[in-house]
């Protein structure tokens, strides 16, 4: 008799010991996957784009501070590709050595850190594309409205849900 996997199903809030350790370690794996996938496809089509710049006859012509710009943009890029893809590498040297818990927090670290690396080359590149366009320091001044953005969406927002979260009593959650 052929015995089926029951399917890993997130524990509903406030009701500990629905999903068991191992459930758990499977569906936070999955969710990682997933959030890669997502990230991974974006930065490498962003990555492809930079890399043509380079090769336009319009690139010559641009400043030092632009080549530079240009420059940390591409290395940026290059970083957030390699942080965003680690996790499948990783994933395929452990598989099977029983190290998912590892394995889910270090890929876990690598997004975190690939996130701030594609912030970073999305503001580059940024900075690069209206340092041509617009005149004097409005480039700047946008490109940090849009990086404060960067800030507040990604990480200031999900840390207070998640200080919210953690202070609400144990008899509010649903």
């Amino acid at each position: 008799m052929a015995m089926t996997a029951r399917p890993a199903t997130p524990a509903p809030e406030g009701l500990d010991g629905e999903e068991s350790p191992r459930e758990r370690v499977n569906r936070r794996w999955n969710e990682i996957m997933q959030e890669t996938r997502v990230a991974q496809t974006g930065v490498q089509i962003l990555f492809g784009f930079l890399l043509s710049v380079a090769f336009t006859p319009r690139f010559h012509g641009l400043d030092t501070f632009d080549h530079v710009v240009y420059v940390l943009t591409v290395v940026f890029g290059a970083s957030a590709t390699a942080a965003l893809i680690a996790p499948v590498s990783i994933h395929r040297f452990l598989s099977g050595q029983r190290m998912k818990d590892e394995t889910v927090e270090i890929a876990h670290r690598f997004m975190m850190c690939g996130m701030a690396l594609l912030a970073l080359t999305l503001g580059c590149a940024l900075l690069l594309i209206l340092h041509v366009v617009v005149p004097g320091l409005l480039a700047e001044l946008l490109v940090g409205v849009v990086m404060l953005w960067f800030v507040l969406s990604w990480y200031a927002l999900p840390l207070w849900l998640r200080r919210r979260a953690a202070r609400r009593p144990e008899s509010d959650e649903v």
